[in-house]
């Protein structure tokens, strides 16, 4: 069985810094692409970032781009995003996925998600 926790989020105040962790098990982490998605409330859940199986590369939405920047360590199962220069318009719950593309990920056509992590932003 596939599981995903993501760790790491918490309250920051505007222009701060966080890293989301997220630890899978259950099926050969290296093998797959993963992504990052955000959900506010009242809004639908959106993409936020992706990175292929061999972590050469990364896709990130618009408004993130120069700001957070995801990465893997296949020894260790983990993605990260590391998000610097926060802004309430990032508040949200951030969910981890599995996908087996990352066109997968940019479609938020993903196997497998995580519960999510709370991120607030305080202006």
């Amino acid at each position: 069985q596939v599981q995903l926790e993501e760790s790491g989020g918490g309250l920051v105040q505007a222009g701060g810094s966080l890293r989301l962790s997220c630890a899978a098990s259950g099926r050969t982490f290296s093998n797959y692409a993963m992504g990052w998605f955000r959900q506010a409330p009242g809004k639908e859940r959106e993409f936020v970032a992706a990175i292929p199986s061999g972590g050469d590369g990364a896709y990130y939405t618009n408004s993130v781009k120069g700001r957070f920047t995801i990465s893997r360590d296949n020894t260790k199962n983990t993605v990260y995003l590391q998000m610097n220069g926060l802004k309430p318009e990032d508040t949200a719950v951030y969910y981890c996925a599995s996908c087996r593309s990352s066109r997968e990920c940019l479609r938020s056509e993903c196997d497998y998600w995580g519960q999510g992590t709370q991120v607030t932003v305080s202006s």
